[in-house]
């Protein structure tokens, strides 16, 4: 089979398209053709060699994968209901840069309805994140603000998304008039251009000085302090990235005055039952609104799995809206 592979740890240029053997799927595994696989910063961080596989996961980047089932466990594929030729997305441990992918039973979910296998490759490293860090640990509830910082990256529109479905408002931060205009669009009841404006200030504004419930962080850092001025009494921050460092200084005072809740999580290290349980979350909660299209996949660009280098270096520019989506 074709992938990509990581030749040295480096910048885009070090992804190489080379010819590897299939991967053979063991029990409670599947193996994937692949038709698409999705872009996410976890992969430019194992590119650049700060995000090395766990144990026992392929060497190979990607997360997320989109096609049809050509093998497997078959008693454990019956007792999911699936069948070999079944579009499914899955949520691998890695490996989605290549023609063939295996992934757990437990992890994959079927095509939505009406949905490309470009757009199902689009949802599941997502999806999993948001759900888990803004309905699981963060507990966001109907009526609720968010806060997304980084509102047009692909966890940001998926975010909005479907905190905006399941009845929440939502505020963003985007860098630029253009991607305010574009979360706006996608359903954000406000967008703040963080160059521009002070989003502390903002934030304050736009909730009558309350503040919101809880915040969606890819920055943490000297941003945190910042965060924490933007909560409400009660409020939750999550932080799924570090894009601002790992250290800042926090007004533990307020924490304890206000009852604040500082969490976060990554979620490749994860067990596969935990995974599974969130994907049966994401089936019964989320997978319903994309096939009625109150949900749609943002698909900023899409790239020949040959050119990933291309797509890596769209991803670190931050220029894009949504996801990146290579294509085999």
């Amino acid at each position: 089979m074709q992938a990509i592979e990581i030749s040295e740890p480096g910048g885009p240029e070090v992804l190489r398209l080379v010819e590897r053997p299939e991967p053979q799927p063991g029990p409670d595994e599947l193996l994937i053709a692949v038709t698409a696989s999705g872009v996410n910063r976890p992969d430019v961080l194992q590119r650049s060699g700060a995000y090395p596989p766990p144990p026992g996961a392929s060497d190979l980047p990607g997360l997320e994968v989109a096609g049809s089932i050509v093998g497997g466990d078959a008693n454990a594929l019956r007792a999911a209901g699936l069948a070999l030729g079944d579009r499914v997305c899955a949520l691998t441990h890695g490996g989605g840069y290549a023609e063939r992918c295996v992934a757990s039973i437990g992890q994959c979910l079927p095509v939505p309805s009406g949905l490309s296998d470009i757009e199902a490759a689009s949802l599941p490293e997502t999806f999993f994140t948001v759900w888990i860090n803004v309905f699981d640990r963060a507990q966001l509830q109907p009526g609720e603000t968010l806060l997304v910082q980084g509102g047009s990256s692909g966890i940001g529109v998926a975010a909005i998304q479907i905190a905006k479905a399941l009845g929440a408002s939502v505020i963003v931060t985007v860098g630029d008039d253009e991607k305010a205009a574009a979360c706006v669009k996608l359903g954000a009841d406000h967008a703040i251009n963080y160059k521009t404006q002070d989003f502390i200030a903002e934030v304050k504004r736009l909730t009558d000085g309350r503040g919101v419930n809880v915040i969606l962080d890819m920055v943490a850092g000297p941003y945190v302090a910042r965060e924490l001025k933007c909560l409400a009494d009660d409020g939750r921050l999550s932080i799924i990235a570090l894009q601002g460092g790992t250290k800042g200084e926090i007004d533990a005072g307020a924490v304890l005055r206000r009852r604040l809740t500082i969490t976060g999580s990554t979620l490749r290290p994860r067990t596969s039952a935990y995974k599974a349980s969130v994907a049966a979350a994401l089936r019964k909660h989320v997978w319903p609104l994309l096939e009625a299209g109150r949900i749609k996949p943002t698909v900023f660009k899409t790239f020949p799995a040959a050119q990933a280098a291309e797509a890596h270096a769209l991803m670190e520019s931050s220029r894009h809206i949504g996801k990146i989506v290579l294509t085999w």
